[in-house]
């Protein structure tokens, strides 16, 4: 049918998609998101699953929005960022340092994650919140920035939720 139509078959799963080591290399997505303090989402975004999550860090801190408060004086950053293992690269840590956010990253080979685990049980709530939108726990759109507005208009839901509770 395709033939007589002159059509031809299009990408498999979409654009950012790629082998996904824990899934029998089936091609997927990852979401990546940073969080504040008590879990609210300040900055979502989607990659290929196959790519490692330090090259993810850059323009995921570049995309945060600038923090606003009622008291003291307007923070434009995050004062600290705590990571795990995976993101212990020199460069990454001159990064954060450049734009004045205090790294807390465990050291591969040195520092266990447990002590991040009081910190890291917030991201891992979060993304359980996400994978609760049935949309998000499958992807089923082929174009990426269909994925990743569901992803924005979920973190959406989820920072509305929190503040009007």
């Amino acid at each position: 049918m395709r033939d007589r139509l002159r059509e031809r078959p299009g990408d498999e799963r979409g654009d950012l998609t790629g082998p996904n080591r824990l899934d029998r290399g089936k091609k997927g997505s990852k979401i990546h998101l940073i969080t504040e303090r008590t879990g609210l989402p300040i900055a979502v975004a989607i990659s290929a699953a196959n790519l490692h999550d330090s090259v993810a860090l850059e323009p995921l801190v570049r995309s945060i929005p600038p923090i606003r408060s009622r008291r003291g004086p307007r923070r434009r950053r995050p004062g600290k960022l705590h990571g795990d293992k995976g993101y212990d690269y020199p460069r990454l840590r001159a990064f954060l340092r450049g734009r004045g956010i205090v790294p807390r990253i465990a050291r591969r080979g040195i520092e266990s994650s447990q002590r991040l685990g009081r910190h890291r049980w917030v991201v891992e709530r979060t993304v359980s919140w996400l994978a609760g939108c049935r949309r998000l726990h499958r992807r089923y759109e082929r174009r990426a920035d269909h994925f990743a507005s569901f992803v924005a208009i979920a973190a959406a839901l989820i920072c509305y939720r929190r503040l009007t509770n």
